[in-house]
């Protein structure tokens, strides 16, 4: 009895089932995005390592798309189409983090946040709210800037300092209240101790008497930065809590298992 060899992977298939087309699509997405969205087609060869022809053909593909656009220098940009697949996948990234928001807020009585950084600002994308009269309320979908506040500091610290540079870009940083901190250098101070430290503070720099303690949020596939905001005496109150069940290695222990669950 003869039997018939199975055909070779055709150049598009990989031997791990994936379609290498579809994956160097994506890889040459993510390298406009890791440019700031906009790229000529050798700043994406040198960036992502693939073949010219190989660009020419998915980008073209990619414009036709909507996914890309293709401006007047002849430079190529992230599509408007993209706005809708982000907009879907922070919701579900708020769902998928909700019981994790909510175990912080049992475990500290105060609001939890969740939040990642995008087109140079922080997207709030998940919150459980505190039970108590008084709390911090901030809206899903709010956007904010980042030196300011204590997930944007967070958000920051976890990006190389010229990236981070990139991001707050060249104008004056603006002052929300006295305690907003304005000078790049004291800025870049604190994201250098919140790297050491594993967490940053918001005392009071977005809005007078509110206080907010942020970590990273190891192994999601994008910046992402999980928060506890309340009135500052409490918020503080909480901070001197010692040992396991203080306020810092909660939020980390947390933020370390909803990192596993981003994790792509």
């Amino acid at each position: 009895m003869s039997s018939t060899p199975a055909a070779a992977p055709t150049g598009t298939d990989r031997a791990s089932g994936g379609v290498q087309s579809v994956e160097r699509a994506f890889q040459l997405l993510e390298a406009l995005a890791d440019s700031g969205g906009v790229a000529t087609l050798s700043e994406l060869s040198t960036t992502s390592g693939l073949p010219m022809p190989t660009i020419h053909r998915l980008i073209r593909t990619l414009v036709q798309q909507g996914y890309v656009r293709q401006d007047t220098a002849r430079r190529y940009t992230l599509g408007p189409r993209l706005i809708r697949l982000g907009e879907t996948s922070g919701r579900l990234l708020g769902s998928w983090a909700r019981p994790y928001l909510a175990e912080l807020m049992e475990a500290t009585g105060e609001t939890a946040n969740l939040a990642v950084l995008e087109g140079g600002e922080v997207v709030y994308v998940g919150q459980v709210q505190s039970r108590r009269s008084m709390r911090m309320f901030t809206e899903v979908g709010r956007r904010v800037q980042p030196h300011c506040t204590g997930v944007g500091k967070a958000l920051l610290a976890q990006l190389p300092e010229d990236e981070a540079r990139a991001v707050l870009g060249n104008a004056p940083l603006q002052s929300h209240t006295p305690y907003t901190v304005t000078d790049p250098a004291e800025l870049f101070a604190q994201l250098a101790q919140a790297r050491e430290r594993g967490y940053v503070v918001d005392d009071q720099e977005q809005e007078i008497g509110v206080r907010c303690i942020a970590v990273a949020v190891p192994g999601a596939p994008t910046p992402t930065a999980l928060s506890v905001s309340g009135p500052e005496a409490r918020i503080r109150a909480l901070e001197e809590q010692a040992g396991n069940a203080g306020l810092v290695p909660v939020m980390r222990h947390i933020s370390a298992r909803l990192g596993q669950v981003l994790a792509p």
